[in-house]
């Protein structure tokens, strides 16, 4: 006759294993909790690596992956351990303890920690931008994870702790694809101010940097003291907007008084007791009066 064994599989799980009350299920339970949090940390790193690959310096993005790989394993391991009767009550309150001191020493450090992750995921800005941050006007040299560097017009560069860029109204004069700068140019009142308006589109127009689209506009403005005042309103690409500023003006002065069209001199009447009109010009030569 045949002996027939039977067996009840939640008993074999309940069976202690030698060390305390531990059972066969509670390091199954410990085990399968760790696969699983090795496995996220790995792929939550690898995501990161991959999210952060063209902002972020070797060095620095390395750094912030290890830190969220060691992150998850550490959670995962807080979860698995009192599977194996750890009690982490006293541990914790300590740790809590520690982290309380730490905190308020490091504050400002973890809160420029974590607006620079905001910087790199909102993406506000982003090296070689032209911006204006916390008063600073320059070139985004670098993002880090605690601090962003600019380098300014005059070439000497700034850094500016993450958590004042983050905070702080950020003009950034690039991000847009064109931008717009303007004019203020005055003729003569006895000067064709139509003539005056075409010859300076036309300076526009021929340069090669000036956009077409949104197009230029030229228009009287007002009346001044001393001439008719005109008014540019000219778009350039962001990235040769100063060079464009720079030189389309003086190709415009050129242009205009080639065609006799020149900037008024301030001036000024007087009337004499006698009724005698006598107008002055300043900036003539030798005092001369006309």
């Amino acid at each position: 006759m045949g002996v027939v064994v039977t067996f009840n599989v939640t008993e074999v799980f309940e069976i202690p294993i030698g060390v305390g009350s531990i059972t066969v299920e509670n390091l199954l339970y410990f085990t399968v909790i760790l696969i699983v949090g090795f496995a996220a940390a790995k792929t939550v790193s690898t995501n990161v690596r991959r999210a952060l690959m063209e902002r972020l310096p070797k060095s620095e993005r390395e750094l912030l992956v290890k830190l969220v790989y060691y992150v998850i394993v550490l959670g995962a391991l807080v979860i698995a351990l009192p599977q194996l009767q750890f009690d982490l009550s006293g541990l914790l309150v300590a740790g809590g303890i520690v982290g309380l001191v730490i905190g308020f020493a490091s504050q400002s450090v973890v809160s420029n920690l974590v607006s620079g992750l905001f910087l790199m995921f909102e993406h506000p800005i982003k090296i070689g931008d032209g911006i204006n941050v916390a008063g600073v006007s320059g070139s985004v040299e670098d993002i880090r994870i605690l601090s962003t560097i600019v380098k300014t017009h005059d070439g000497v560069f700034t850094r500016i702790p993450n958590e004042k860029v983050f905070t702080s109204n950020i003009t950034n004069y690039v991000h847009n694809a064109a931008r717009r700068f303007e004019y203020q140019i005055s003729i003569r009142y006895e000067d064709d101010a139509d003539e005056a308006i075409r010859i300076i589109k036309e300076v526009i127009w021929t340069h090669p940097f000036a956009l077409k689209s949104p197009s230029p506009s030229v228009f009287v403005d007002n009346f001044g003291d001393d001439g008719v005042n005109l008014t540019a309103y000219i778009w350039a690409p962001a990235r040769n907007w100063w060079d464009v500023r720079t030189s389309l003006l003086w190709q415009i002065k050129q242009k205009l008084e080639e065609n006799g069209i020149e900037m008024p001199y301030p001036q000024r009447t007087v009337w004499f007791a006698d009724g005698l009109e006598v107008r002055s010009r300043a900036g003539e030569k030798n005092g001369k009066e006309e």
